[in-house]
C-alpha cells in the first residue's frame, strides 16, 4: 500500500475547541482514499471518517510535508495508449489529455506519492514503462 500521513489542527464541530486530526492519503485497490481522525481533548468527541475527497488546502500540506512525486514514463512508449491511461484515471477531457501527456513526457507531472503511482500502476497495466518517485 502507498500512502502519505498528515497531522493537523482544526476546530471541533461539537465544542469549538481545538482539535487535533490526522489524515492519510492512501492507494487501495487501484483507488485514492482519505481518510481522518478526530479527537477534542475538550468534549471528547472522536470521528473516523473514510474515503471522502482529499481537500486542496491539505493536499498542498501533504506536498508540503513529504515533497512532491514526480511520474515518468519511457518516452518510446506509445503516446495513444498512454494518453488513453490518463484520460481514464484521471477523468480528463480529450482537450485536456494531450497536455498532461505532454508534462508527463517532460517530467514535470507532480502530486502526491499515491497520486503518482496510481497513474503508473495504470499505465504499467496498459504495457506502458512508468514509475512514480520523489522529486
Amino acid at each position: 500500500m502507498v500512502f502519505e500521513c498528515l497531522t493537523y489542527r482544526a476546530e471541533c464541530q461539537d465544542c469549538g475547541a481545538e482539535t487535533t486530526c490526522s489524515g492519510v492519503q492512501a492507494l487501495v485497490g487501484g483507488s485514492l482514499t482519505w481518510d481522518t481522525e478526530i479527537s477534542c481533548p475538550s468534549c471528547g468527541l472522536a470521528l473516523a471518517d473514510r474515503g471522502g475527497d482529499l481537500p486542496a488546502e491539505l493536499r498542498d500540506r501533504l506536498l508540503a510535508e513529504h515533497g512532491a512525486a514526480r511520474l515518468t514514463v519511457d518516452p518510446a512508449a506509445s503516446e495513444a495508449v498512454a494518453m488513453r491511461v490518463l484520460r481514464t484515471v484521471l477523468g480528463l477531457a480529450l482537450a485536456d489529455v494531450t497536455s498532461v501527456f505532454h508534462e508527463v513526457v517532460a517530467g514535470r507531472y507532480v502530486g502526491t506519492m499515491p497520486e503518482m503511482e496510481r497513474l503508473a500502476r495504470g499505465l504499467r497495466a496498459a504495457g506502458v514503462d512508468a514509475v512514480a518517485a520523489r522529486t
